[in-house]
């Protein structure tokens, strides 16, 4: 250390008469602690800087928003209020409207719940992924069979994954579930790009509401009751025979007659008397929670997991598929709704789903995230009219379910709102489909449309923000099964749309508007009826398609004749074959695949409701 205080004072002044008074060690000092505070400086900002790049580094906000797709089952397009009803109250279905953009041409890619789920998906025609039918099966009949959304399809969720969102079904969802094994789940909601599912694999059929019917092959299992009941009866007979000394009857042959009649009544018994523990199924991701289900609280279950699913993922970009089990027959109301419309019990099931659609608009907006989130509502395709009072309406649309291209079949509501980005109370009557969510919201979330398939979606953003007034669908192609029913053109020069049917569903009785004889209609064979020339309709004139245009009526008849023939060539050019889903070998049940809690086939198992979802 140095000795500041070795020179005299004096001495030093004597040394320096020519300035001031100098003190050394006081210079030494300051020195030192400037060169201190240098330091100091010097680190401070260095510090500083850190910490600028640091604030700097930090991530921007995501500007891409969230995703809640909300599809109500089996739906009538008149049974909405903001779509023309005045007797069922759907307050929030309407509030939606209101604040955002209705679609008033909105459409299902086909009129039942597998292929236009399908076309949802994928944002294709569903016999582009082998879910159209040949025959009478047209839709998955047992959550065993082995059919269903093929592994290598690419949905919507799928590419939203690829895109940081964390992406949840909570619903039905009735696209099939195995294919080899009963836990390979090639079909199943987590093997197609959604991290969370909770609801219903299959869908509701009459068999999960006891004392409400059957409603998967009846008359299948009408044949092979019957069989059962007369092998049986031989059996007994001959033993019966035998016994008394009548005749010699080989004991081989009551054998062979006693095991036919137990195989008879087991292929009977097994799969069709048990389909309720079978196909009626609660499922979270891969587990089975219940089997049966308990239809009582299913509506309260998927409005919990759903509201909870966006409660634990607010924080980052996510996408939620409500797929409402209402209002699909068997109709089933929960504590609260019964009896308060004036339509029964089908409106007390619409009045409860509106409801549901409300609780979700106020999870969005209680939690922040209204300006953030794009909500959409649809019905997978039109209401059963066959039905009857249990049936859905659809207002003044021919047809209904099942009915191929019929307006009353495929036209069904379409609502998007997005606050602060689309414009309240708009209405689009440009024709538009199901498929479109699929590039709208693949685009929306920053990701790239796949290059190896042809999609057969648009982007619907344009006509939602009012940038575009013309649709980019000028055709479109309505199939009943796999059988092409009927195309949409929409001329780029011409507000007109028309519509040409190439076959029709063949009513019953006679006089009807639907197929009341076989309960729902089929496409193929003497089910149908096929017309030469075949029908034209100017929906933009008659959306009711209840005057077929004729050469004398319209002078573009020809031309809509001539430019939609071409249309279907160039489409069925872009057709490439694939496996059929929809085959009797793939949607029969098949034990091996069946899901099951406990040990096959002792399948049964109650939800614990009180345990919290933390997943």
């Amino acid at each position: 250390m140095v000795k500041l205080l070795s020179v005299p004072q004096k001495n030093r002044r004597e040394r320096l008469p020519c300035f001031p008074a100098f003190d050394k060690s006081k210079f030494i000092l300051s020195m030192l602690l400037e060169h201190r505070r240098l330091r100091f400086l010097t680190g401070l900002l260095v510090l500083l800087q850190s910490g600028s790049y640091v604030i700097s580094a930090e991530p921007e906000q995501d500007s891409r928003p969230n995703f809640v797709l909300m599809m109500v089952d089996d739906l009538g397009i008149g049974d909405i209020g903001c779509y023309g009803n005045h007797t069922i109250r759907t307050p929030n279905i309407d509030r939606l409207a209101a604040e955002g953009v209705k679609l008033t041409q909105h459409l299902a890619a086909a009129p039942l719940c597998t292929p236009s789920r399908t076309a949802f998906m994928t944002g294709r025609y569903a016999l582009r992924s082998g879910l159209g039918s040949t025959g009478r099966v047209q839709v998955i009949l047992f959550l065993a069979g082995s059919g269903g959304l093929p592994p290598n399809e690419t949905t919507f969720a799928k590419l939203l994954q690829k895109q940081g969102y964390t992406t949840g079904i909570v619903g039905k969802w009735h696209l099939g579930v195995n294919c080899e094994s009963r836990n390979d789940h090639c079909h199943h909601p987590n093997n197609h790009g959604f991290d969370f599912f909770y609801g219903l694999p299959f869908t509701l059929f009459s068999d999960c509401k006891p004392g409400a019917g059957k409603g998967v092959l009846v008359d299948v299992q009408e044949t092979l009751w019957q069989m059962s009941v007369l092998i049986a009866l031989a059996f007994l007979s001959l033993l019966a025979v035998r016994a008394a000394g009548l005749l010699q009857i080989s004991r081989m042959l009551l054998v062979f007659l006693a095991a036919l009649s137990l195989l008879s009544f087991a292929v009977w018994f097994v799969p069709f008397e048990l389909l309720r523990t079978w196909n009626c199924i609660i499922m979270r991701n891969g587990e089975v929670l219940e089997q049966p289900m308990k239809l009582e609280t299913l509506n309260a279950r998927l409005m919990s997991e759903a509201q909870r699913f966006v409660e634990r993922h607010r924080d980052r970009p996510f996408l939620l598929f409500l797929s409402l089990a209402h209002v699909h027959t068997p109709l089933f109301v929960s504590e609260g709704f019964a009896g308060k419309s004036k339509h029964g019990l089908y409106g007390d099931n619409v009045e409860e789903a509106d409801w549901m659609i409300g609780r979700m608009v106020e999870t969005i907006e209680r939690l922040g995230l209204s300006e953030k989130t794009l909500m959409y509502f649809t019905s997978d395709h039109g209401g059963h009219i066959e039905e009857g009072p249990k049936g859905g309406w659809n207002g003044i649309y021919r047809g209904g379910k099942a009915m191929g291209g019929w307006e009353g079949g495929i036209r069904v509501p379409g609502i998007f709102r997005w606050p602060g980005r689309l414009t309240p109370g708009r209405e689009v009557a440009e024709p538009t489909s199901l498929m479109d969510v699929f590039p709208t919201v693949v685009k929306l979330a920053g990701g790239a449309l796949p290059e190896d398939r042809i999609l057969d979606g648009h982007d619907l953003m344009p006509l939602l923000e009012a940038r575009t007034n013309r649709s980019e669908h000028e055709f479109m192609f309505h199939y009943c099964g796999m059988n092409l029913n009927a195309v949409r053109w929409h001329p780029s020069d011409s507000e007109s749309i028309f519509k040409v049917h190439f076959f029709t569903p063949n009513f019953s009785p006679a006089g009807a508007v639907g197929c009341y004889h076989i309960n729902i209609c089929l496409c193929h064979g003497a089910f149908v009826t096929y017309h030469r020339p075949p029908l034209v309709f100017d929906l933009s004139r008659d959306p009711s398609e209840s005057r077929p245009l004729a050469p004398d009526t319209e002078p573009r008849f020809s031309e809509v004749l001539e430019r939609v023939e071409r249309a279907v060539t160039e489409h069925r050019r872009t057709l490439t074959p694939v496996e059929k889903q929809l085959s009797w070998e793939k949607v029969l049940w098949k034990p091996w695949l069946q899901p099951c809690c406990g040990t096959f086939p002792f399948c049964s198992c109650e939800e614990d409701t009180d345990t919290e979802n933390t997943q």
